[in-house]
């Protein structure tokens, strides 16, 4: 009876066998599971870092995208064309000869109230130079002779230069002893001071900076208004570069301009040193010879500020009228889009959609009409330099110059820049874009890979788990058959002997 009570406990652990199995397969999903997980967790936080600066990105380009419609630019072309009539029917010529006389007086009136609160006393404006001219000497004044005489050296001297970079070689002046500025050929050149010239030179950091900063500020003062002996012959003496003549003189003298005229000076030097003494701008005969200058100095340039002003009317004009337009198209946008009924509802508004500023729309509809007023603006000053001038080139380019509307083109330039500026910013961020999607595709694959690799490390388990199953099912079942055949023994035997006792 034991051995038949042994045979049925094995046929119970066959029995039980399922369970067992079912309990190591979860335990074996349970341990893969975590793994996987933190894994992922991981990789989805990655995911969503980048998706999160992909949508900054989108957002920037939409700003850089140009979204400009065929009403946009008609408004564009249309505000351009008025802005060009504008300009040609009421804004003036300019006049370098207004300007120069403007421009005299008012350095006029600077330089003697400099003169007064630095001590002089008079109201003459020979004396009052003369008088900073004492004050205030430079050393660059030592070396007049190497750059040109009176009459050049304030254009050939760089620390004559009334500029940023004419302080800098005053002070290089200081620290080097040379003076620096191009020869009559239009070459840099290094002048080297006497050492009886060198009494202007600071001898320790602080009389430099006397030297090199004060008296030259000081000094320039009483160049502006030309040399005191000019002024009391009654002539309106050399004066200064102002800076934009100052500008393309420094830059004259760099290796990039090589070409040379029939005497060996550089061309572009040559024509600046006719702007600047008057024979470029002058009033010539038919023969081409000159009967008055027109002197471009720092006077000149300062007197042409106010004419300037009155070129950049129609440019504000137009700015105006392109902008409203953005403004209240955007605007009617947006309130039907949001169906705002009431001022309260107005917060829901996307004002970066609105205002006209920062978006590559009103740079690109600003171009346009720019570039439509510097055409209108263009044809009809060569059109009426043409007239005028009767087919003489000199007298073609002299008027063509004083009818140009230079604020205009100077805002059409920086117009162009802006939207091809915006271009390029877009094209850099779309490229970002993409290598940022290239990034999450490759965290999604690496997501997939993980869970495959969870999977195949299931069925791995699995596969293992259930051959070791079977083998011991295997035994179980040879062990009860074993069980059974030695229980039909003990039966067989319990009736022979039940029979004999019968």
């Amino acid at each position: 009876m034991l051995e038949i009570c042994k045979s049925v406990e094995n046929s119970l652990n066959c029995e039980g066998l399922k369970t067992e199995f079912v309990a190591d397969v979860v335990s074996c999903v349970q341990d893969t599971s975590v793994v996987s997980q933190n894994e992922s967790e991981l990789i989805y936080n990655t995911i969503y870092e980048i998706q999160n600066r992909i949508d900054e990105l989108n957002s920037e380009i939409d700003k850089l995208t140009n979204h400009a419609d065929g009403i946009d630019y008609i408004i564009a072309v249309a505000s351009g064309v008025i802005c060009g009539f504008v300009d040609v029917l009421f804004v003036s010529d300019l006049s370098f000869e207004k300007a120069n006389e403007w421009g005299d007086s008012k350095v006029n009136d600077f330089v003697l109230k400099i003169a007064k609160k630095q001590g002089y006393e008079g109201d003459d404006l020979s004396d009052a130079v003369r008088f900073l001219e004492n004050k205030y000497p430079i050393a660059a004044d030592k070396a007049t002779n190497a750059f040109g005489g009176g009459l050049q050296h304030h254009l050939r001297d760089f620390s004559h230069h009334p500029t940023p970079i004419g302080l800098f070689f005053s002070l290089l002046t200081q620290f080097t002893k040379c003076v620096y500025g191009t020869n009559t050929a239009g070459f840099f050149q290094v002048y080297k001071l006497k050492p009886e010239d060198l009494v202007l030179i600071g001898r320790n950091l602080q009389e430099k900076l006397l030297f090199g900063v004060v008296h030259w500020f000081f000094h320039m003062v009483s160049d502006m208004a030309g040399s005191s002996g000019s002024i009391a012959a009654g002539k309106t003496g050399t004066g200064l570069p102002g800076p934009l003549v100052s500008l393309l003189k420094e830059i004259s003298s760099l290796p990039f301009f090589k070409k040379l005229n029939k005497d060996g000076y550089k061309e572009f030097s040559v024509w600046i040193s006719k702007l600047f003494n008057g024979t470029l701008l002058g009033e010539h005969d038919e023969n081409g010879k000159l009967l008055k200058p027109v002197k471009f100095d720092l006077r000149t340039e300062i007197g042409l500020l106010p004419q300037l002003g009155k070129q950049a009317i129609p440019i504000i004009i137009n700015e105006c009228v392109v902008r409203g337009f953005y403004f209240i198209r955007h605007f009617s946008a947006e309130l039907k889009a949001n169906d705002v009924k009431n001022l309260n509802e107005l917060k829901r508004l996307e004002w970066a959609k609105i205002l006209p500023f920062n978006n590559r729309t009103i740079v690109r509809m600003l171009t346009i009409s720019l570039g439509t007023f510097v055409t209108i603006d263009l044809a009809d000053a060569a059109i009426e330099s043409a007239i005028k001038s009767g087919g003489f080139a000199t007298g073609f380019a002299k008027n063509m110059i004083v009818k140009v509307n230079f604020v205009g083109i100077g805002r059409f330039s920086i117009a162009v820049f802006s939207d091809v500026k915006m271009g390029l910013r877009r094209n850099h961020k779309v490229i970002e874009v993409i290598n940022l999607l290239n990034e999450q595709i490759s965290c999604y694959n690496a997501t997939s890979a993980i869970t495959l690799k969870s999977l195949l490390d299931l069925l791995e388990s699995s596969k293992a788990r259930l051959d070791e199953s079977r083998h011991r099912i295997q035994d179980k079942q040879t062990r009860a058959i074993d069980s059974i055949r030695q229980t039909n023994e003990l039966l067989e035997e319990n009736q022979k002997d039940l029979e004999e006792l019968l």
